[in-house]
């Protein structure tokens, strides 16, 4: 059963409220279709709402910044403000001569900080949260959360696919072209579609692993540079994400080079050429897949709280690994993602040697696995993947 997306209440909502306490503008970023406007409009229901996608009101915002912004005294709901940057000075003047919190609340499908504009105009004047599609955690409370984990790598985590009764695969055919297509080949000029096409599906079939970039150029038979500000790309829309080593080596040799991730298993699997749930039992992929869907989980919870991520991976050069460390202050908590339905003593066997190699540092250790049981087992936190 569908359940209305619009109910489902967003973890975000309280450090929305945080950030508007604390600065005159609130910034809500994140993938296209993720619930920003929704959230924005429940969060700030007295703001009036406007919406820089239509023509006229972007084509004021450009030609009139001050007479657009005197329209909306006090504060509005400014979305897709990603579509007009010359407002963000005039944004800066207004703010500073008011001296209210929480008066201007700004969306969009791009990260801000990438954008000079926002980073020059209204550096000290901004609270950001980033907003994903649903954690699992989010949709559970409803209980909306599929009963089989294929369907939810299969069906991804977007909200719209909560609120009706649609195709995945229609609905991420739409996404790619309506959104993906038109807002990259806007940031970044592409010119040569069907290549940057074919290395959207090359970065799906790289999720979960580590990122190689010359590899990657090389595949498509585009350039390295070309590969790197085309990656840069995606990550500001926020396609995907590159999740970094950790930084301390315990005397042992380590990887340098990040792991790459999509934002939605759902997504990468319909670039993947997956076409039903069923086909995710024995597929190649399911297990990057389900690590993807479990990293993102983990990141959400952090970032829904408006806080940066706290995690990061480890392995060495002999490839003992571990998938996510998530640091908290000096304890450094290992997790371990495993899709099999059935855990096994195996499951732990990097865990052990991290934990040797960590020390004091070392927190409990986690499995989490695709099972339906959550459990201790010898000094190990198992987890299944609907308790995360």
């Amino acid at each position: 059963p569908f359940i209305v997306a619009t109910m489902i209440p967003r973890h975000a909502t309280s450090a929305l409220a945080e950030a508007a306490r604390d600065y005159p503008i609130v910034a809500i970023t994140g993938p296209r279709q993720s619930g920003k406007t929704t959230l924005a409009r429940t969060a700030f229901h007295t703001h009036p709402y406007v919406s820089l996608e239509d023509p006229d009101d972007r084509d004021h915002a450009e030609r009139d910044p001050r007479g657009f912004l005197a329209r909306f005294p006090d504060g509005a709901i400014l979305d897709d403000a990603q579509r007009c940057p010359a407002l963000f000075s005039y944004l800066q003047t207004t703010v500073d001569a008011q001296r209210r919190m929480g008066v201007y609340v700004l969306t969009g499908s791009q990260q801000f900080c990438m954008m000079s504009d926002i980073t020059q105009s209204l550096a000290g004047r901004v609270g950001s949260v980033q907003l994903l599609p649903f954690g699992m955690y989010e949709l559970a409370a409803v209980a909306a959360l599929p009963a089989q984990m294929e369907r939810v790598l299969w069906q991804g985590l977007y909200p719209a696919l909560y609120d009706r009764d649609v195709s995945p695969t229609r609905w991420y055919a739409d996404y790619v072209r309506t959104y993906v297509e038109r807002d990259l080949r806007q940031i970044a000029n592409i010119q040569d579609l069907s290549t940057f096409q074919r290395f959207l599906k090359m970065c799906a079939a790289r999720t979960g692993q580590i990122l190689n970039l010359s590899s990657l150029a090389n595949d498509i038979g585009i350039s390295h540079v070309t590969a790197r500000a085309w990656l840069s790309v995606l990550e500001a829309s926020y396609i995907v994400f590159t999740l970094q080593p950790h930084h301390r080596n315990f005397g042992k040799r380590l990887i340098k080079s990040p792991k790459l991730y999509f934002h939605d298993p759902g997504l990468a699997s319909y670039l993947l050429g997956v076409e039903d749930e069923s086909a995710l039992r024995h597929h190649s992929a399911r297990g990057a897949l389900f690590e993807t869907l479990i990293v993102n989980e983990f990141l959400k919870v952090r970032w829904h709280q408006g806080m940066p991520g706290n995690i990061s991976f480890w392995r060495d050069n002999i490839g003992t690994e571990i998938d996510l460390v998530i640091e908290a202050g000096e304890t450094l908590t290992p997790v371990e993602i495993k899709s099999g339905q059935t855990f096994t003593p195996d499951y732990v066997t990097s865990m052990s040697h991290w934990t040797r190699y960590a020390g004091a540092t070392a927190g409990r250790p986690h499995v989490v696995y695709g099972g339906q049981n959550s459990f201790d087992r010898e000094g190990v936190s198992v987890h299944s993947w609907r308790d995360v």
